[in-house]
């Protein structure tokens, strides 16, 4: 039966491999190849070494090798092997990552709030999402963990985790070094080299990364590329067997990223409620006849006369103790991170003299200490825990405007007058101060050899206090008149709360047979309230808005079932899983029509509902060939959200009233509504379908005497349509696209050397899209990476 079962598998996952998303489909061997044997990949998801079949959670593993053939050297690649997994950056720090469409708001980042998707690294907490854009150090794998978490280790999250396990010091010495050259200037280096100190004792490792590419989109105002890579890091680590039971890691990372950018181009216009001639192409007329230099956003060109920066520093140090005591394993991690963030950047999107400085530098630092005590028994395994992190964030921001902002933010006379808001000035002092402490643990009962009962807790206790000060003076020094006020107003507030709460989930899986795992789960998660740190809206009369302070926790119900198979002599490996989850007090990032608010603020929708199914295939039909495909399905929308800012179609305009009722979307001069309702809408982000996709076939041949091999590769994504704005707009969705990336090359003993391309079909499709503060119908947005080819050359010694 052994050979029909394998060409049957070989034809499902053939036939499944049209579809797109990655899975565990490998363990990695000594040498650094991927061995054949699927049913020993070993997760550490639970903190504990575990098969991943034998795991009653939605887990994905890259390794090393998947990695780095397929070009995903940081967490913005890994959206491309993983469908439940979204990336969005319109810069370091305004960056996103969620899964199943939940985790951080879509848009604008907000410091007042927490991720909803863990980053770990070698089990340390990244509390600021800008490090998901820098280069891995040294990684071994990678796990994405669907789901929330929180009884197991770390912050509690609300969508899932990101687990990234470098590799440890060794006590054999061996080194690896890796250089790749392509077009667009793409120049990366890596090399990582690990050895004894002290034979049995004493081990230490160095991985060192560094990636440089030209920009995208060319600047025509200030003749430079911009939207570039440029990040260097360094990972070292020591290594103290004290004992044979006794392991003590201290580790210490940097990471510099110094590219020119970020900026956006000329997508398109679209009508708004705004009076006809305060809408763009009249505006645009009346500053000087004013182009792009392309209507075209796909000729990669802009004119934005700000300057433009984005410098991040990240980096940090850890300790690890791992003691083997009693029948389990306790252990400590002790973390200090430091992130520093010097921007600047064109908020009006435009070459026209409109907001003519953005910046909001920040620094954060966080402190973190977990202690944790994982065992496992005949009957019964626990994981029990104590967590706590403290974290404080400073920002200094500036907004001014310039000679032309009074014709595109004001109206009437004052239109007229560029002396009203040139040199308008905004200067803040923001600052946010949290403290979170938690204890939990979860229990795995073995009622029968194939029925395991899983209850897990946690207690959490959050502390956050902020504030945002934002002095505000005009070019000649003098008090302030309306209409500047109208558009950058002082505010000073500050806000504080504290909250205890419970959360905890209940798992129930049997083991059908020994290659088949049902499971189901139910999970009550929450994430901590956010402080509104971007400044708050104004009402009629130009006052902030001070309700809007704070926003309200989520509270989360999730409710799973999944079913983990191996068949064909695990050969294949398909996992599938169904989930629901509801999330009430949803936190998101809105915009509306006013300019005042910088970065847009933040809110609660009363409820959304994000459901759907996913699939993870895997399979290894013959010796010489892998696959690997996934799909995921996901069904979102809000299912309340009665009181929120209008799309851009619908706003602009004068306040409907009862006399006045609201106009027809994209009527100038029109009436809007003072907020909409957008339930049943869309949620921003997500995609209904994505899928991903990737075969590896070699075949071995002699080289020079000893054994070697040729080899092609292919992997690809797709995502199907998706809104970019928090309330769903008609110019804002970003259409549906696909990609295919190749690459062929030549291994033989300690080396391996292939060609690549990425986006091979030349694919023009949108990172997302944003409008323009103000409401003028000016949709800009960021394209995704054109075709891009090159060579990479590796060598490993041991």
């Amino acid at each position: 039966m052994t050979r029909p079962l394998s060409r049957l598998a070989a034809l499902a996952a053939i036939v499944l491999g049209t579809l797109p998303v990655p899975v565990s489909w490998a363990s990695e061997g000594v040498d650094g190849r991927v061995d054949g044997d699927l049913a020993n990949v070993v997760v550490t998801a639970r903190r504990r070494g575990e098969r991943l079949q034998d795991v009653p959670l939605a887990v994905a593993v890259l390794p090393s090798e998947l990695l780095a053939n397929t070009g995903a050297f940081n967490v913005g690649r890994l959206s491309q092997l993983q469908p439940s997994l979204q990336f969005y950056s319109s810069n370091p720090r305004n960056t996103a990552v969620t899964i199943r469409g939940l985790g951080s708001p879509f848009g604008l980042t907000n410091d007042g709030i927490e991720p909803g998707v863990g980053l770990y690294v070698d089990q340390v907490y990244y509390a600021r999402p800008a490090a998901a854009v820098l280069d891995f150090l040294d990684v071994e794998q990678v796990e994405v963990v669907r789901g929330p978490q929180g009884t197991l280790y770390g912050k509690n999250t609300t969508a899932g985790a990101i687990n990234v396990t470098s590799r440890r010091p060794d006590f054999t010495p061996e080194a690896t070094a890796e250089v790749t050259g392509g077009d667009i200037d793409f120049r990366q280096a890596r090399a990582s080299v690990s050895g004894p100190l002290i034979d049995g004792v004493l081990a230490g490792r160095l991985g060192t990364s560094y990636t440089d590419r030209r920009g995208t989109i060319y600047d025509v105002a200030s003749h430079q590329h911009i939207n570039e890579e440029n990040n260097v890091g360094f990972k070292g680590q020591l290594l103290l067997r004290a004992r044979s039971d006794l392991n003590v890691t201290l580790s210490g990372d940097y990471s510099h990223q110094n590219p020119i950018g970020f900026g956006q181009v000329y997508v398109r216009t679209g009508l708004t409620q705004r009076p006809l001639t305060r809408q763009y192409a009249a505006l645009a007329a009346a500053s000087g006849n004013y182009a792009p230099p392309s209507y075209n956003p796909f000729d990669r060109v802009t004119d934005l006369d700000a300057q433009l920066a984005a410098k991040q520093v990240l980096g940090g140090s850890s300790l690890l103790v791992e003691w083997k005591t009693g029948p389990g394993t306790l252990t400590s991690v002790t973390a200090w991170r430091f992130w520093t963030w010097d921007p600047a950047s064109d908020r009006d999107f435009t070459g026209l003299p409109i907001t003519t400085i953005s910046e909001n530098p920040s620094r954060q630092q966080q402190w973190s200490q977990e202690i944790r005590y994982a065992a496992s028994g005949e009957r019964v395994d626990y994981v029990l825990g104590v967590f706590g992190i403290h974290q404080k964030i400073d920002t200094t921001g500036v907004q001014e405007q310039g000679p032309l902002a009074s014709r595109w933010l004001l109206s009437g006379a004052n239109a007229n007058d560029p002396a009203i808001l040139d040199g308008l000035r905004s200067d803040n002092n923001i600052g946010l101060r949290s403290a979170s402490a938690a204890v939990f643990g979860q229990l795995t009962w073995h009622v029968t050899d194939r029925l395991r009962v899983q209850p897990g807790l946690r207690v959490n206790y959050d502390e956050k206090e902020g504030w945002y000060i934002a002095t505000v003076a005009n070019g000649t020094h003098t008090a302030l008149t309306p209409p500047q006020l109208s558009v950058l107003a002082p505010q000073s507030y500050d806000a504080s709360f504290s909250d205890t709460r419970a959360s905890g989930d209940f798992t129930t899986s049997y083991a059908i047979t020994a290659d088949a795992l049902a499971y189901v789960t139910y999970a009550r998660s929450f994430k901590s309230g956010g402080i509104n740190l971007s400044g708050l809206p104004l009402d009629a009369n130009n006052v902030p808005i001070t309700a809007d302070e704070t926003v309200r926790p989520e509270a989360v119900n999730h409710y799973e079932a999944g079913l983990k198979t191996q068949f064909a002599g695990q050969r294949v490996t398909a996992n599938l899983a169904a989930f629901w989850t509801e999330v009430s007090d949803f936190q998101t990032t809105v915009t509306n029509s006013q300019v005042n608010v910088i970065r847009g603020y933040l809110a609660n929708a009363d409820r959304v509902r994000v459901r759907g199914a996913e699939l993870d295939l895997a399979g290894r039909p013959s010796d010489g060939l892998r696959l690997f495909a996934g799909a995921a399905f996901t069904d979102h929308e809000y299912v309340r959200f009665s009181d929120a800012p209008c799309p851009p179609e619908l706003s602009g305009g004068t306040t409907a009233s009862a006399t006045h009722p609201a106009s027809p979307a994209g009527t100038p001069g029109g009436y809007s509504p003072a907020n909409c309702d957008i339930s049943g809408q869309w949620l921003p982000g997500i995609s209904r379908v994505a899928l991903s996709y990737g075969l590896d076939y070699e075949h071995a041949l002699p080289l020079a005497g000893r054994t070697g091999a040729i080899y092609v590769g292919v992997d690809g994504s797709y995502r199907s349509k998706f809104s970019s704005n928090a309330s769903r707009s008609v110019y804002t969705d970003v259409g549906a696209y696909g990609l295919a990336n190749f690459r062929a090359g030549l291994r033989g003993g300690n080396w391996d050397a292939f060609g690549w391309v990425r986006n091979a079909f030349n694919r023009e499709y949108f990172d997302f899209l944003s409008i323009q503060s103000g409401n003028t119908g000016l949709v800009v947005g960021e394209p995704g990476e054109p075709r891009t080819y090159g060579l990479t050359v590796r060598a490993s010694f041991r």
